[in-house]
């Protein structure tokens, strides 16, 4: 992806109340979950069309699907601050998060152009994808976004969807590869390794137990991609980098099976990790979840697994990582 390195990234979350310094920006509009190759094609394309202005994005928090249909299991690619980081170095420098609520689920497509993009974000040019719908019982799409901007003075860019020989790159497509155990096909499509954030939390210590200390997150609002281990790079709240193992999954062997969770063991690395923030980018699915026998059988594909993984990562670190 392209990098920008102009200003820091501003996150704006209350839309009534926007800085001047902020007003005035070419805009994306968009749920952005992932911000993969298909959304920088957005974003470049917007971008070009008013190279003076500063670049900046709308985007919503909880994504729309989440408000509608809050029984869904957990499906998202970016949590907000994984988006931000994403979204900063494809050289955004404005985000304006808009609180998905009942009040704002009730606002008509006329009222959005208006008061929003206009009176209050005072927006200069406007660019969306093909697909874009917006308002009240989704009653806006790009025709009407095109005659309301003109009629307020706005440019406005409708960006046609980039694709490959699959099809359209899409968020739905790269949830699907990664619930197939496919994250290396992923990173294709997002231009980076897929990555889940998060807090460690204190386990059940078996890992130790087991001679494989591992760091415990909960997947929380993220999509769950397919059970199994995997190759990992971890980074550190302090921006260190370690390769290792990551298991997903409901942990069979030793658990209730009642909430499935990602436990990472990091490759030379010694420490407490408790309470630390910590992202970890999958790369390679090595084998799907299982049940084994008991504690001594598990070891010893623990074992297997970590030879595995470090064997590929010997051969092609590069390509891999």
């Amino acid at each position: 992806m392209r990098g920008y390195k102009e200003q820091k990234i501003c996150l704006h979350t209350e839309w009534r109340s926007i800085p001047q310094e902020a007003v005035g920006c070419a805009v994306a509009l968009g749920n952005f979950d992932g911000v993969h190759l298909g959304h920088v094609h957005l974003i470049h394309a917007v971008y070009a069309a008013r190279p003076d202005l500063p670049r900046a994005v709308v985007t919503f928090d909880p994504h729309p699907r989440e408000f509608f249909r809050p029984q869904d299991p957990p499906f998202r690619l970016t949590l907000p601050q994984g988006q931000c980081e994403a979204l900063e170095a494809v050289g955004i420098q404005h985000i304006f998060r808009i609180c998905f609520d009942d009040n704002f689920a009730h606002m008509s497509a006329g009222e959005f152009v208006n008061e929003v993009l206009h009176k209050a974000l005072g927006v200069r040019h406007v660019g969306c994808g093909q697909d874009f719908a917006f308002g009240y019982r989704r009653g806006g799409g790009v025709s009407f976004l095109s005659e309301q901007t003109e009629s307020l003075g706005i440019g406005f860019t409708c960006v046609s969807t980039r694709s490959d020989e699959g099809g359209p790159y899409s968020s739905t497509r790269i949830r699907r590869l990664l619930q197939d155990g496919y994250p290396e096909k992923a990173a294709e499509e997002l231009g980076r390794p897929w990555s889940i954030q998060g807090k460690v939390q204190r386990g059940n210590q078996y890992g130790q137990k087991l001679g494989f200390p591992t760091a415990n997150i909960s997947l929380g609002r993220y999509l769950e991609p397919a059970r199994g281990v995997y190759i990992v790079t971890v980074c550190l709240s302090n921006g260190e980098k370690y390769s290792g193992i990551a298991n997903i999954g409901l942990r069979p062997t030793i658990s209730d099976g009642q909430e499935s969770r990602l436990e990472v063991h990091l490759f030379h690395f010694s420490g407490d990790l408790y309470g630390q923030q910590i992202s970890v980018a999958l790369h390679q699915l090595l084998r799907q979840e299982q049940r084994f026998s008991g504690l001594e059988a598990l070891k010893a594909q623990i074992a297997q697994d970590v030879k595995m993984a470090q064997e590929i990562l010997a051969a092609s670190p590069k390509k891999l990582l």
